[in-house]
């Protein structure tokens, strides 16, 4: 009984992709085309500038955190937030957010530049799209250089050309290929050096408290408990925010 039903079924389907298909032939369905010449030399095509647009926001947020300021302030944020000891205070939202609208700040000079050398002039078609990525991609290229520069990371670049055996007599001739993660890694390691910073009143915080604890003999309370509130305080009477934030934008330089 069940088989016949599901012949019964197959065979009702059938007929409906075959009416389907009648239908589509007699009425036709509209042909669609896309053009994809020049207008222009040197000019994208509207349409490949549409994908363009849409394949720079897909990456997009790769591009935030390894051409800029964003990796530093949210990771050293992170560690700030876990040598408190207040776990999800602030929450990640609010991390987030607040290292975007920084890096927007710190990062303003380059787009400034950027807008000027690069989208101004292609907008009104004096450089071809060629020239405008070349000109988008300098200021960033010397934000990244400057920062690895200021902070004496040169041997991440060195480290990453040999392991690609990649020549490279000259550290501002580096390649977008190994000047990106090279960048990121250097970024990494100040963000690291900054968190180890943070950590340490915090932890001889720790240390006062589980050694008053300890010889009072209440070793049942967990020592981070009676600690926590006396971390916040003693960073809310150092007016710790300021001191963080000042530290880490000052420490990009300028921008």
């Amino acid at each position: 009984m069940k088989s016949i039903l599901n012949k019964k079924i197959f065979i009702i389907l059938f007929i409906i992709f075959i009416n389907i298909l009648s239908f589509s032939e007699n009425i036709g369905l509209p042909d669609i085309s896309i053009d994809i010449q020049q207008t222009q030399p040197n000019t994208l095509n509207p349409v490949l500038e549409i994908v363009l647009i849409i394949t720079v926001i897909s990456i997009a947020p790769g591009l935030l955190m390894l051409l800029t300021s964003f990796t530093r302030l949210v990771v050293t944020m992170g560690f700030l937030r876990q040598a408190l000891g207040t776990r999800q205070a602030p929450p990640n939202q609010v991390l987030v957010a607040l290292a975007l609208f920084l890096t927007i700040m710190i990062m303003y000079p380059t787009f400034d530049r950027v807008y000027n050398e690069a989208i101004i002039p292609y907008n009104n078609q004096e450089i071809g799209y060629e020239e405008v990525i070349e000109k988008a991609y300098n200021p960033f290229k010397d934000f990244m250089l400057r920062e690895i520069i200021d902070h004496k990371n040169q041997d991440n670049i060195i480290l990453l050309a040999n392991s690609t055996n990649t020549q490279i007599q000259n550290i501002e001739d580096t390649p977008f290929q190994i000047l990106i993660p090279a960048f990121a890694l250097s970024e990494l390691e100040i963000s690291f050096k900054m968190g180890l910073l943070l950590y340490i009143p915090f932890i001889l915080v720790d240390m006062v408290v589980a050694s008053i604890l300890l010889s009072m003999g209440m070793i049942m309370i967990p020592p981070v408990l009676i600690s926590l509130p006396f971390k916040i305080m003693l960073f809310i009477i150092v007016n710790g925010w300021d001191l963080v934030i000042g530290s880490l934008v000052r420490s990009f330089g300028g921008g």
